[in-house]
């Protein structure tokens, strides 16, 4: 007699365990049938699936068998990603409830902890696929980290690298001071803040009782100040352009210089230029050549390069106290309220900071006019067309991709320094080992990049 109540949890594995017993997933690889493949987006090993991953895993199982019904040799490759920066996040804050710290135990010990958490998290993302109804091929499923997909990740690196697409560089990148890590674009969220604006006077060098007024939301950061900047049409400076300024609360004797990028309608027209704390200072720093004197450390706490009276204060604490300076030496000429964008890490909810410091970029320029050129002969065609417009604007005006992270979970950088700093690139240690042997003619210690990709 029929059931009045189905109870899928007793009926549904049995159907499903019979589709996998006879091979219903997997292609048959015979020839003349036609192909049709799909790559599944893998799941962060951060959890469980939610919500969202039912809706998507639904739409493309539904194409999948709809293409297998019509005979075609369909594979759907089913995988895990291991989400570095969220993985190790996740496997940090359950060590924190243990009392435990990855820096305490080291990267070994860590790393054991983050794979018994992969195959924990991994073994239940494919039990709710499974229970989802999902048709993947199980029988090639893969891991971000599996050997052969790290070797490939590996040669890919090194191939790169000697074409010059991959290169090491000291450049400002979004810096996460709780995570200690440099973040991507991707991974910023810029949140609207009450702030303020500070009126700073910096006085003019050789005319006593003349300053030039620049206008900050970031006071900490002037004691990194290496010029002030100002439009090269703005008449009201004119005649200080090629002059110099003291830096108050330092000392330093810093230019005064004319740059198109300065927008004489912000603040007083002058702007402070600390081009190791900033990413439009930057780029107006290499192009007039302007010292760049980072103040602040990987914690967010001023370094050595700030006067002693600040050295050790965390970036908003040196704020306070720069301002108090500041007034009190009657140079600050006002405050104003002001509402502004700050940009956060998505994963700590933190300010993030421009931070300068050595890392590994990909030549994003280079890799993206075969992309440019996709478009622009019409083998790749946008529907509507309009949306062209928006990606020759990215493409076009695309920045160095930073693709090192300061994390220990992930695919670890195939790069190994000699004592000199020397760098060699290489699929492996023994290859790394040869090619320092060419270069210094004998047997030296070789030390490994600690980043990841």
């Amino acid at each position: 007699m029929l059931e009045k109540t189905y109870r899928p949890g007793e009926v549904e594995p049995r159907i499903y365990e019979a589709w996998e017993k006879t091979g219903l997933f997997a292609p048959r690889m015979e020839e003349g049938r036609v192909p049709w493949c799909i790559m599944m987006p893998p799941p962060n090993v951060t959890g469980s699936l939610h919500m969202g991953h039912a809706l998507t895993f639904t739409i493309q199982d539904a194409l999948v068998r709809f293409h297998r019904m019509r005979g075609r040799d369909t594979l759907w490759q089913p995988g895990t990603d291991h989400a570095g920066i969220a993985t190790q996040m996740v496997v940090e804050r359950k060590l924190a409830a243990e009392g435990r710290d990855r820096r305490e135990m080291g990267r070994e010990a860590f790393l054991a902890e983050v794979w018994r958490w992969k195959e924990e998290s991994g073994g239940r993302i494919v039990t709710q696929l499974r229970r989802l109804g999902a048709s993947p091929d199980w029988s090639r499923e893969r891991f971000t980290l599996d050997e052969g997909l790290s070797r490939a990740v590996r040669r890919a690196f090194v191939l790169l690298y000697r074409q010059g697409l991959i290169y090491k560089d000291k450049r400002l990148v979004n810096w996460d001071c709780a995570l200690q890590t440099a973040v991507s674009d991707l991974e910023v969220q810029q949140v609207e803040t009450r702030g303020h604006l500070w009126y700073f006077r910096y006085p003019v060098e050789g005319e006593e009782g003349r300053f030039v007024v620049v206008a900050t939301t970031r006071p900490e950061t002037m004691l990194g100040d290496t010029g002030v900047a100002v439009h090269p049409e703005d008449a009201r400076y004119r005649d200080l352009v090629g002059r110099h300024v003291l830096l108050p609360l330092v000392g330093r004797r810093i230019p005064i210089v004319a740059d198109e990028h300065v927008d004489p309608e912000f603040g007083t027209g002058a702007v402070k230029i600390t081009p190791a704390h900033d990413f439009a200072d930057f780029e107006i720093g290499r192009r007039h050549g302007l010292e760049m004197i980072p103040v602040l450390d990987a914690l967010g706490r001023v370094n050595e390069n700030a006067p002693e009276a600040y050295r050790g204060l965390d970036r908003f604490e040196a704020r306070k106290r720069v301002v108090a300076d500041m007034e009190a030496a009657g140079l600050l000429e006002k405050v104003e309220p002001h509402t502004h964008m700050v940009p956060h890490g998505d994963r700590s909810h933190t300010p993030l900071e421009p931070f300068l410091t050595d890392q590994w970029y990909a030549d994003a320029a280079t890799l993206a006019k075969p992309a440019i050129a996709a478009v622009e002969t019409g083998r790749t065609r946008f529907v509507p067309k309009q949306w062209e417009n928006t990606y020759f604007e990215w493409m076009r005006n695309i920045q160095p991709w930073c693709i090192s992270r300061q994390l220990w979970w992930g695919h670890r950088i195939p790069a190994w320094y000699g004592p000199d700093g020397a760098v060699f690139v290489a699929e492996s240690e023994e290859e790394a080992r040869t090619l320092a042997r060419e270069h210094y003619g004998e047997e030296v210690a070789l030390e490994r990049d600690p980043d990841v990709l």
